[in-house]
């Protein structure tokens, strides 16, 4: 399939956001507990520039942000609300240079996608950037220059590290299918074609490097796995929960296409009852087989993961839910090895 992953066979990883507002203890909770493969905490408990909007904005080149009682809108100059953002990220990538000093293996940062970002910022007369071309077009261009220099920021920083940038795109099927409100909350703004949508994409994709692979998260139904792949993402991750019959479709297509796939089954939020790492190896190993596909051959395609992000459940799920990935993801090699 010509494709060499950075991370090891049936690896766990985390989504990003974290329910912590300490950098150090957030990225030590990281290193120590996705010690195969870390990346740089997300916590947007600490306000304003620490939420996904906010620090996706301080990617943007040329482009600036402020915060509005209705939310992040693009303005003529740079805002204090920016420079504050853009400190905390600088602030974020300095703890993780310090925890993961002489780490090698893959290291995950997590940008916006460009449709997301779009959808979720206003311009300056009010209504959402995605509901003009012009716009969606200058902040695919802005975000994507923006990527290039993270990237490279982040590779200086943890120098023996392998980068793999994580999309997050959780708006892109309600951009493809026309259900993003407008500002008022009285209407519907009209859809983005696929085929810019992929353009989009794709630019910033692209803008990563040939050697940083790129996994698009969605935790959305209906996610686009065919538009992701021929954008260029080598994986898509996904809450497995929300995957009908429709989505199983295309998505063994696009498996049996070479689309690595990282399987959200540990709750983002604390159940009644923690399941156990067999039983979620378990329903891992189903969802291969109901895509047509060996789950040994799988493995080095499979990374474990939360279903979304964990900054709506408490410090010790957190931690708690780490610990489930990654004994998961050993119980997924095991149950495979022992089919061999």
């Amino acid at each position: 399939m010509g494709v060499t992953y950075p991370w090891k066979p049936a690896v766990a990883t985390g989504m990003g956001s974290l329910p912590y507002v300490d950098r150090d203890e957030a990225t030590r909770v990281v290193v120590g507990e996705l010690p195969d493969f870390p990346h740089v905490p997300e916590l947007p408990r600490r306000g304003a520039g620490s939420d996904m909007t906010g620090r996706g904005a301080t990617f943007l080149k040329e482009l600036h942000v402020d915060l509005q009682p209705s939310g992040w809108r693009l303005i003529e100059g740079e805002s204090i609300d920016e420079r504050r953002a853009r400190s905390d990220l600088h602030a974020d990538l300095e703890a993780m240079q310090f925890a993961a000093y002489g780490y090698t293996g893959p290291l995950k940062i997590q940008i916006v996608g460009p449709l997301t970002l779009a959808a979720t910022l206003e311009r300056a007369r009010g209504e959402r950037a995605i509901a003009d071309h012009g716009a969606r077009r200058d902040l695919a261009e802005s975000l994507a220059e923006g990527v290039a220099e993270h990237v490279a920021d982040v590779a200086r920083r943890v120098p023996e590290a392998s980068v793999v940038m994580q999309l997050d795109e959780p708006s892109l099927p309600a951009v493809l299918a026309g259900e993003i409100p407008t500002v008022s909350g009285y209407g519907r703004l009209r859809a983005v074609d696929e085929s810019e949508a992929e353009s989009l994409l794709r630019s910033v994709i692209e803008a990563a490097g040939s050697d940083v692979p790129v996994v698009v998260h969605c935790c959305a139904r209906r996610v686009p796995t065919a538009l992701l792949q021929r954008a260029g993402a080598v994986g898509v991750a996904l809450d497995v929960d929300l995957l009908n019959r429709d989505d199983m479709k295309e998505l063994t297509e696009t498996v049996d296409a070479g689309l690595a796939l990282w399987p959200g089954v540990v709750p983002s939020t604390p159940p009644n009852t923690p399941p156990a790492e067999r039983e979620l190896a378990q329903r891992v190993v189903g969802l291969c087989r109901r895509l047509d596909q060996d789950p040994r051959e799988m493995a080095e395609r499979m990374v474990i993961t939360p279903v979304c992000g964990l900054a709506g459940a408490d410090v010790g799920w957190a931690r708690q839910a780490y610990t489930l990935a990654r004994s998961t993801a050993r119980a997924f090699a095991d149950i495979v090895g022992d089919e061999q």
